[in-house]
């Protein structure tokens, strides 16, 4: 069948002023309006970047839950991160998305950077190359990728009203080469917060107009992040295309009127219109009378499980072994640590989902040795949801049940959007139901965080009744808001009805449902708890410890204070390393942490946050099942007063990047200063020699060979090195078995041998080329001529 052209002028012809300019706000928190006297559907937004939340950002509807960002990169793989973006588009028209908002190319230039989990790297090509993958792969199943947050959203701290100070070489070459890779590819992108050099991008039209849509000629929709718009006619006039969340916003009549007075020329209105337009073709979200239905995108099934267990074990990195790794035989196995029964396998904010399970790593090793667990310390500052299936029940303003639905757990989430049934002008509260039974006697703690007015019953009794206030700060703290606890008895064996009742707030027409109900058992105290994980780790074969961060320590709307891991963990290892030399720890985090006992321990593995099937994946790699194929995409520092690039506070409003293009492995190289482990570095199972390099037609060719005893996987990269200074120009995943040689070829990206000087000017002459295994170990080097 003949496909019909979208005449994009004719249909913005057939529209009103005010028509056009609503079409420019969205229709509620996730969505466009439709116009159905022009075939246009509804368009749904959703974030990302491990998952795809849907409408309702809620455990009754739940996602595949990926690793994080930090962990994709680590694999190095561009079919790996393909896999991974085939299976969000999947996930995306399951739930009927139409723009996946992810993913986000902004880089570690700080470790103290809240988001830097859902970064992939601290290098701007790595990022590029990985960030391109996961575009084509997503948008391949008809779903539209946004990468974000254009441009310089580096770190959390007053990012609404901040303003970054950078350079025009330091953005061409670092902040902005990610954004210019897939600016020819990607369909919609999203405008950051903060400002660039005086301008807050939601108005940078030196940015957007200049560089983005101008020079790049970027033909995709420019969608605001949450809130960012904050003006009207700046913003129209900054190339910012539409404005989110809505109804409500600086645009609509105030937009209108600056029309009809001159202030903003009507064809500004109109390419912002025919960009959206352009968007719903690509998605199937406009149906022009005359052209046949969108046909389905005929894709394979991707099993997201299994996909998720793979790229988990694949990014694990492996920074220390003396050889207790992987585990011979059958082990009697000491598992300590709260996350190693409660694994944390996603950060904060918007990269959270809900998954339908989680595989702890208790579960997953309980399925492979014998296991003995010991809590040892728990970190965390709040108390977790109860596990046990809940009701959510919305009520009326008579306590009439409007609706119940079910729920894993004891956490209540709608933002945005209310389940379906549910009449939000009639709502008025909504009362979260669950039941518990204690396996031990004593003091329970129950929790309520939230933000708003709670009643907690017990049995009927009421136990707690407050109203929690939201601490001043970046409105993304409701989505780890303040937390209140009480003390009950209970009696092990003995059911206890626990009910929250919470009245229903609205944020400008949308719900804002967000609440959970937390326990935890009678505690014997710290040193108790360290005492008998110092007990069952003697004990045992060997020990393995799960260490890592917390949501108040790595989520968005906040920076990292520093890289210590949170509560008494560094203690805890210390102390089970010193009970069994066979410890080996497992750093549970997305970014970055200070391990001062790492010369006391067997190994260390870093898991990141490793999605849904962490535990499966971890007993794979620990075994030796699996490879862990895992490479840093970050530099790991001793000690956060070692690392060259650390400033995300803002002095008079404005961050400077002061260091320019030196930030990550470049900075480190500069400095003098050695870190923990380099960019690029991980350990294997087996060993590898780099036997040979050659250039020529642009190509770099090396051979490498598996010189250990198993089969392997080794990340060989190439760099161009100018002195001390060196840039990654390229990186190929190999396997070889025992024995084997394997060759791989790069082609080095013309923009890796250019400056920018007002203009790209390539530098001519001879490049020396390195090839390792990371940035701090050159094996071979050839010269390149340019």
């Amino acid at each position: 069948m003949e496909t019909v052209r979208v005449d994009f002028d004719d249909l913005i012809a057939r529209l009103d002023l005010g028509t056009k300019i609503r079409l420019l706000t969205g229709a509620d928190m996730w969505s466009l309006p439709p116009i159905p006297e022009i075939g246009l559907d509804r368009i749904v937004m959703s974030d990302g970047p491990i998952g795809v939340r849907g409408e309702q950002w809620s455990s009754a509807d739940p996602s595949i839950a990926l690793p994080s960002p930090t962990a994709l990169a680590a694999t190095w793989d561009r079919d790996l991160i393909r896999s991974a973006g085939s299976l969000l588009g999947q996930e995306a028209r399951r739930k009927g998305v139409h723009v996946l908002l992810a993913p986000t190319l902004n880089l570690h230039r700080s470790p103290l950077g809240g988001r830097h989990f859902e970064c992939f790297s601290e290098d701007p090509y790595l990022t590029a190359e990985l960030g391109a993958a996961y575009v084509d792969a997503v948008q391949s199943c008809g779903v539209a990728a946004t990468p974000k947050h254009f441009v310089a959203n580096d770190f959390e701290t007053d990012r609404f009203t901040v303003d970054v100070q950078v350079s025009e070489k330091t953005l061409r070459e670092v902040y902005l080469r990610p954004f210019e890779q897939v600016a020819g590819r990607a369909w919609a992108l999203m405008t950051a917060y903060n400002g660039v050099n005086g301008t807050t991008m939601t108005e940078h039209a030196g940015l957007v107009h200049g560089v983005l849509k101008g020079e790049w000629e970027y033909d995709g929709c420019v969608v605001s992040d949450w809130t960012a718009v904050r003006s009207t006619e700046a913003a129209a006039m900054g190339g910012t295309d539409v404005a989110m969340p809505g109804p409500h916003g600086p645009w609509g009549g105030k937009l209108e009127a600056a029309v009809r007075e001159g202030r903003v020329p009507e064809s500004v209105v109109d390419d912002r219109v025919r960009r959206i337009l352009r968007l719903a073709e690509r998605v199937g979200a406009l149906r022009v009378p005359g052209s046949p239905p969108a046909a389905p995108v005929d894709r394979e099934f991707v099993d997201g499980p299994a996909l998720v267990h793979e790229v988990a074990a694949r990014s694990f990195t492996l920074l220390t072994n003396d050889g207790v790794l992987p585990f011979r035989g059958a082990p009697t196995i000491a598992l300590i640590g709260a996350a190693a029964s409660e694994a944390r396998v996603m950060g904060g904010g918007s990269a959270q989902v809900y998954p339908d399970r989680i595989v702890s790593p208790l579960e997953g090793l309980r399925e492979r040795a014998e296991v003995r667990y010991a809590l040892g310390h728990d970190p965390r500052i709040r108390l977790a949801p109860i596990a046990s299936p809940a009701r959510a029940r919305f009520l009326d303003e008579d306590g009439g049940v409007l609706a119940e639905h079910p729920l894993p757990a004891s956490e209540a989430r709608w933002i945005g959007q209310l389940p379906s049934g549910v009449d939000g002008d009639r709502l008025q509260a909504v009362r979260l139901l669950t039941t518990y039974t204690p396996g031990v006697s004593g003091e329970h703690e129950l929790s309520v965080a939230g933000v708003g007015s709670f009643t907690l019953t017990v049995n009927g009794a009421t136990v707690f009744d407050e109203v929690i206030d939201l601490p001043d700060g970046d409105p993304a703290a409701f989505l780890s808001p303040p937390e209140r606890r009480v003390t009950v008895p209970m009696t092990a064996g003995e059911t206890y009805e626990l009910a929250v009742t919470h009245p229903v707030g609205a944020f400008k027409g949308m719900a804002l449902v967000s609440f959970t109900l937390g326990h935890a058992d009678p505690n014997p105290g710290e040193e108790a708890l360290m005492a008998e994980a110092v007990r069952v780790a003697a004990e045992c074969d060997v020990a393995v410890v799960v260490a890592g961060t917390t949501m108040e320590v790595e989520s968005e709307g906040f920076d990292r204070t520093g890289l210590g891991l949170p509560g008494r963990q560094d203690e805890l290892i210390r102390a089970v390393a010193a009970a069994n030399p066979r410890t080996v720890v497992v750093v549970n985090a997305g970014s970055p942490v200070e391990m001062p006992w790492i010369d006391e321990v067997a190994a260390v593995l870093l898991v990141w946050f490793p999605g849904q099937e962490a535990g499966t994946a971890l007993a794979d790699v620990l075994f030796g099942d699996a490879e862990p194929g895992g490479r840093l995409p970050t530099t790991w520092p001793r000690r956060l007063e070692h690392c060259p690039v650390v400033n995300v506070t803002p002095v008079d409003g404005a961050v400077p990047y002061e260091e320019e293009e030196f930030i990550g492995y470049r900075a480190w190289l500069r400095s003098g200063t050695e870190p923990a482990f380099w960019f690029g570095h991980g350990l294997g199972y087996t060993t590898w020699s780099y036997d040979s390099i050659t250039a020529g037609g642009g190509a770099v060719t090396v051979a490498v060979t598996n010189t250990g005893d198993r089969p392997g996987r080794e990340v060989v990269q190439f760099y161009l090195a100018d002195g001390a200074d060196r840039r990654l120009v390229g990186f190929d995943v190999v396997e070889a078995g025992p024995g084997e040689t394997v060759v791989t070829t790069v082609f080095p990206p013309e923009r890796s041998f250019q400056v920018w000087e007002g203009r790209w000017r390539t530098v001519e002459g001879e490049h020396t080329i390195v090839a390792g295994p990371n940035v701090a170990d050159p094996r071979l080097s050839v010269t390149m001529k340019i």
